[in-house]
């Protein structure tokens, strides 16, 4: 494509364009507040063979949330024994279950953080109902490309993609005394940990994980990805930049954005190495004031799209440094 400066497609000049931006992201997914509502149930000391050899797990929470449509989420939450009384939400991407992340787990439990652990909607453990819709008939929902189906001016399908997280850390909110909120997500988890941290300040630091690249350099490699992730409903409001610029801002709040060299799938290490922005995201942030750092960290250690024994080590370190 042809070159451009990208700071000319950020919008945001003030602290209010962020805070009028990230109302307007509110509204439109919920057409409404930020929800204030619990998950629709807990079950304590649920017991999953999976995770039965966790040395540091103390207690396993099974947290379901429904909502429209019959739609479901499935979060583990997971307690650890010895506890550093930080939370981490893990969004696990398209491949499979959370379970296949048990290494990812495993590791932020041993090193005392809590879990709060999600799949995408129609994933994983997550049903795929049959909806009745009003012009299509009853459907099988197994796709994300089905979603706008349900797109309406009352409801938003990209509700399915956060609205669990919030119910469940109003819940967390309500019944523990966390120090602080990180979010880390691969793939399609990278994708909801930008955009669920831009609309949420409880989020301090958030860590995307092969996750996420501005539209136009998805284009570069033909790949324009899911639903979500070219939703016009939402960049409309706010672009990718911009969503990294909101997700970054704020006192003592980050986004690290973590690329893989030669990743199979999707957001190549090389192509943002060939297109960097990170230095013009941190220059807003920085002519913004009120704190805030972005940053673009790159991973040789896998050709794999997973998160690495590198890369875990490289977001730990980054959290008890503070970046």
């Amino acid at each position: 494509f042809a070159i451009f400066d990208t700071s000319s497609i950020i919008g945001i000049e003030t602290r209010e364009d962020i805070n009028s931006r990230k109302t307007s992201l509110i509204k439109y997914i919920w057409k409404d507040q930020m929800p204030t509502k619990l998950p629709t149930s807990i079950e304590e000391n649920f017991i999953d063979e999976n995770f039965k050899d966790v040395k540091n797990l103390k207690q396993l929470d099974k947290i379901t949330v429904e909502m429209e449509h019959g739609v479901n989420s499935i979060a583990y939450f997971f307690i650890p024994h010895e506890s550093n009384n930080k939370l981490i939400i893990y969004y696990h991407g398209h491949a499979g279950d959370f379970v296949l992340e048990k290494n990812t787990i495993t590791f932020f439990l041993n090193n005392g953080y809590s879990i709060l652990a999600f799949n995408m909607p129609l994933k994983g453990m997550n049903n795929q109902p049959v909806i009745e819709t009003s012009y299509f008939g009853h459907v099988k929902f197994i796709s994300h490309d089905q979603l706008p189906l349900l797109e309406s001016s009352e409801f938003s399908p990209i509700k399915y993609f956060v609205e669990p997280i919030a119910l469940s850390l109003n819940f967390i909110e309500q019944n523990y005394d966390y120090d602080e909120y990180y979010m880390v997500g691969i793939s399609g988890g990278g994708w909801t940990t930008v955009l669920y941290s831009a609309i949420d300040q409880r989020i301090s630091q958030s860590y995307s994980v092969a996750g996420s690249y501005p539209l136009y350099l998805r284009q570069e490699v033909k790949n324009l990805g899911d639903y979500e992730q070219n939703n016009p409903n939402i960049y409309r409001i706010s672009n990718y930049l911009e969503l990294y610029t909101m997700s970054s801002f704020g006192n003592d709040r980050k986004l690290v954005q973590l690329f893989i060299y030669n990743d199979p799938c999707c957001f190549q290490a090389e192509l943002y190495e060939k297109f960097p922005y990170g230095n013009v995201i941190q220059d807003k942030l920085d002519i913004l004031g009120g704190g805030g750092k972005f940053s673009v960290l790159l991973d040789n250690s896998t050709s794999r799209h997973e998160v690495s024994d590198y890369v875990l080590s490289l977001i730990l370190d980054d959290m008890l440094n503070k970046g």
